[in-house]
């Protein structure tokens, strides 16, 4: 599992985790062979996103919002990241239930319930980013649920933060995809989308250290051994990151010199 860091500079792995199946936390012999650290136990996929999050936040690094699908779950994820005062878009399953509550407009059911009885009206056609082949175009709807005030989760937050359901119809086929949003009140539904978009840097991440850096060429059969492998990968995705940055910036137009004086 990895956590990648996006911003309007670029992007880049800032953290990992990896993931162990039962199989292998409830082999002590295999454990040790491998040596994995003392201690260790199994771990869901959500509960290692919580523990990167939480690192995230230790290590001061600044972020207003996360993005991640529906296979890192919920719940514990959205109440970290409410105390943290950030926002999200988190991916759901269809039947994930919303309800509305707090004198929003009455909603209730699963989340496919919910878009297949929205009014046409309620769609806009939106785009999410630029990719190779132009705009990533896609029909959204966006619900309010609920504005909650922000020191219910952050003693140091303020003022109304809104929970919603954000949503995600193909122009194609009319395949959906559900988000569970919390962001300041007020915020739109092209910021939401926005934020939505950026995932795609964790999939260029993918690819990228893949292709050029070989992060799937790893053959390690220890703890150590993923990690080191892993990390290496990481730092230098990032210095690629940081070069292509600094290559990409447009140069200061150059100063014409004033010739000397002469008498």
């Amino acid at each position: 599992m990895f956590a990648a860091y996006v911003s309007r500079h670029g992007h880049a792995f800032v953290d990992r985790a990896l993931y162990l199946l039962k199989a292998w936390t409830g082999s002590p012999a295999r454990m040790a062979a491998s040596h994995v650290p003392v201690g260790t136990v199994f771990a869901t996929k959500p509960a290692l996103s919580v523990q990167m999050i939480g690192r995230a936040i230790v290590a001061d690094v600044l972020f207003s919002w996360v993005a991640a699908d529906s296979v890192y779950g919920v719940g514990d994820i959205e109440q970290a990241l409410r105390r943290a005062s950030n926002g999200y878009v988190l991916g759901v399953n269809a039947n994930h239930h919303f309800g509305s509550w707090a004198g929003k407009p009455a909603v209730s059911g699963t989340a496919d319930e919910i878009a297949r009885s929205l009014d046409p009206a309620a769609w806009q056609r939106l785009s999410a980013g630029e990719g190779t082949k132009g705009a990533w175009l896609h029909d959204w709807a966006y619900l309010e649920l609920a504005d909650l005030d922000a020191a219910e989760y952050d003693e140091a937050g303020s003022g109304l933060w809104t929970r919603g359901l954000l949503i995600r119809r193909n122009i194609a086929d009319g395949d959906l995809a559900f988000f569970t949003t919390w962001c300041p009140a007020g915020t739109t539904i092209h910021a939401l989308v926005s934020v939505e978009g950026h995932r795609w840097a964790i999939e260029d991440s993918f690819e990228t250290t893949k292709n050029e850096l070989r992060l799937d060429h790893n053959e390690t059969r220890s703890w150590h051994g993923w990690h080191r492998h892993v990390s290496l990968v990481m730092l230098s995705f990032a210095m690629m990151a940081a070069i292509r940055r600094r290559a990409n910036q447009t140069p200061h137009p150059k100063r014409m010199r004033t010739p000397p004086c002469r008498r």
